[in-house]
């Protein structure tokens, strides 16, 4: 999955499939994680975001089911 670079010091980069509402991102400490049923809306918000880590926390993290990458 293409993945676009984020200013954050937290979050490294993010994809989306809207296909599949698939979000990928990898952190800045090289974990990939997927979440699952993600509204195209999330992630326009989080590319959006005055803080991609602060939208993680309190719009992604705990809300949709999720699957580290190996």
């Amino acid at each position: 999955m293409k993945r676009t670079p984020l200013p954050s010091s937290a979050i490294a980069s993010a994809g989306y499939d809207p296909s599949t509402a698939v979000l990928e991102l990898e952190f800045v400490s090289g974990d990939v994680y997927r979440y699952f049923a993600v509204p195209p809306s999330i992630h326009r918000g989080l590319l959006a975001a005055d803080s991609a880590g602060r939208f993680f926390r309190d719009r992604i993290r705990e809300v949709y089911p999720m699957q580290q990458v190996q």
